[in-house]
């Protein structure tokens, strides 16, 4: 199959678009153009795919990058047997496009993958003015019924179901997880892996690093939004804790290993609720023990496989003697850390998964493809009844 794969607002390096499903898309032999910031991301095309370069949406800026992804939809989306979408905002420059490709008698099988709750995650848009966001709200309720009529949906989580009519194939956030007996959790270093806001809880981070500081340092692998880049700046310049910024998933991954804990302090918001933040499975599947806030699925990791801790929202105190606790019990950190990764091992792992998401895409191929020879055979077969 040839794929082509867009997104215009997340990283080129995404876990989940580029080193999950691009990659076992690529291990099948299946032909991947991936279309993505590279540019403006500062980042390079892995070689085994043909990189476009797009602008990027950003904040209230994205008409530009919505222009562009339109146009490379009109010209490069025929030529391939799918078409992939990461983003909701793609959504809006369907609707011409696909006319066009009617129009020239080739439509490739689209498929919006859906990352997210995205009427749920407005809410904590700090560039999205508060009066906009419930009419916003029930603008992408509508779009996303609309884009059930039209597309095929991937769904990230099972829980986004509710949310359409119909049913759709999950692809969860898994991780690939090492086969082998990850090290041993150490005592002096903590990790977080994973993007940066206030909603997630960088804040919260930045406070436990000083409150386990000097004997306990703190890494924090990810990129930030710009209201808490100069206070993880601040604090990394301060020997509060090492902020490492973005960094391609394999690099980042390599750096959990061995670490005292992993921490997901995220807020109580509702795109978090039904959703099983990835970080704590990369924890679980390289042997860390997690500290997590409630959130019901991370939470629910804890209590189903004794991987870790539970601490209140919004409460780095409780979050730094969580992390005391383990410290002060090797016993107890090796095995939250081995029932983790065992736990991961056998019901979380990407490499059991990876071939249900490229035979889903390889099905909707042959059924378009049985639906075009069909329509086409009844074409020639109505022609000649009327001829005859």
């Amino acid at each position: 199959m040839r794929i082509l794969v867009v997104t215009v607002v997340h990283h080129p390096e995404d876990a989940r678009i580029l080193h999950r499903e691009i990659a076992a898309l690529r291990e099948r032999g299946h032909r991947v153009v991936y279309a993505a910031p590279f540019a403006s991301r500062e980042v390079t095309p892995r070689r085994y795919v043909e990189g476009v370069d797009l602008p990027r949406a950003a904040g209230r800026d994205r008409r530009t990058a919505l222009r562009a992804a339109r146009s490379l939809l009109a010209e490069r989306g025929p030529q391939a047997d799918v078409v992939l979408l990461h983003d909701p905002e793609l959504l809006l420059a369907l609707p011409g496009t696909l006319r066009r490709w009617r129009r020239g008698g080739r439509v490739p099988v689209t498929v919006w993958d859906v990352h997210e709750d995205t009427a749920a995650a407005l809410v904590m848009k700090r560039w999205l003015p508060r009066p906009l966001r419930p009419p916003l709200r029930l603008a992408v309720r509508a779009a996303e019924r609309l884009a059930e009529r039209h597309l095929r949906l991937l769904l990230a989580e099972d829980a986004y179901q509710q949310r359409f009519r119909r049913p759709h194939p999950v692809v969860t956030n898994l991780t690939t997880v090492p086969p082998d007996r990850p090290e041993p959790p150490g005592d002096d270093r903590v990790v977080y892996l994973g993007h940066l806001s206030r909603a997630r809880g960088a804040l919260e981070l930045i406070e436990t690093a000083r409150l386990l500081a000097p004997d306990i340092h703190v890494e924090v692998i990810g990129a930030a939004d710009p209201e808490v880049r100069g206070a993880l700046t601040e604090a990394d310049r301060d020997g509060v804790l090492r902020w490492h910024g973005y960094l391609p998933n394999d690099r980042a991954l390599a750096l959990l290993s061995g670490a005292l804990a992993g921490l997901s302090l995220l807020h109580d918001q509702p795109n978090y609720r039904h959703s099983r933040p990835t970080k704590a499975v990369e924890y679980m599947a390289h042997g860390v023990p997690l500290v997590t806030t409630p959130t019901p699925l991370a939470a629910g990791l804890v209590e189903r496989y004794g991987c870790g801790l539970v601490v209140p929202y919004g409460d780095p105190a409780t979050a730094a003697e969580a992390v005391r606790r383990l410290r002060a019990d090797p016993e107890m950190r090796l095995r939250a850390a081995t029932r983790g990764w065992e736990a991961a091992l056998a019901h979380l792992n990407w490499a059991d998964r990876a071939t249900e998401f490229v035979m889903c895409l390889e099905t909707w191929v042959k059924e378009a493809t049985g639906a075009s020879n069909a329509g086409s055979a009844a074409t020639v077969a109505d022609a000649a009844a009327r001829t005859g």
